[in-house]
C-alpha cells in the first residue's frame, strides 16, 4: 500500500481514471433512486435515501483515499438531483416542493462536504496518534 491512500503503489493511472468514472456513475445512480424514494416513503425514505448517499460518499473516500473519491460520487449525484428536479415544461417534476426535498438536498450537499473534509484516513501499519509513543 502507498502512504497516501488505499491505492496499491503501482496502479496505473486508466484504473484510477476509471474509478472515479464508475463513482460518478454510482453517484446518478444513488442520486436518481434517493430522489425516487425519499418522498415515496416519507419520512423512512428520506433516511434511508441520505444514508445511501453518505454510504456511497464514504465508500469513495475509503476505497481511493482522496478528496477525488468523494467528488466524483457526489458530482454524479448532485447532476442526477439537480436535473430532477428541474422539472419539465409540462410542469411535472420529481420533487414537489416540500420539506422532504429540501432537506434531501441540502443534507446530500452537507453530508458530501463532511466526507469531503474527513481527516486522512489512517494507514495499517502506520503511527499510533498517540503522543510519546
Amino acid at each position: 500500500m502507498s502512504g497516501s491512500g488505499a491505492w496499491p503503489a503501482r496502479s496505473s493511472k486508466a484504473a484510477r481514471v476509471a474509478a472515479y468514472i464508475g463513482l460518478a456513475v454510482l453517484g446518478v445512480a444513488v442520486g436518481t433512486a434517493g430522489s425516487l424514494v425519499q418522498a415515496a416513503w416519507f419520512p423512512l425514505g428520506l433516511l434511508l435515501a441520505l444514508l445511501g448517499a453518505a454510504a456511497l460518499f464514504h465508500g469513495g473516500l475509503r476505497a481511493t483515499g482522496t478528496q477525488l473519491g468523494v467528488l466524483a460520487p457526489a458530482a454524479g449525484w448532485v447532476a442526477a438531483v439537480l436535473l430532477l428536479s428541474a422539472g419539465r415544461p409540462e410542469g411535472d417534476s420529481v420533487f414537489a416542493g416540500g420539506i422532504g426535498e429540501i432537506v434531501f438536498l441540502f443534507g446530500g450537499s452537507v453530508l458530501a462536504v463532511m466526507c469531503a473534509t474527513m481527516t486522512r484516513l489512517p494507514q495499517p501499519g502506520g503511527p499510533s496518534g498517540r503522543l510519546g509513543k
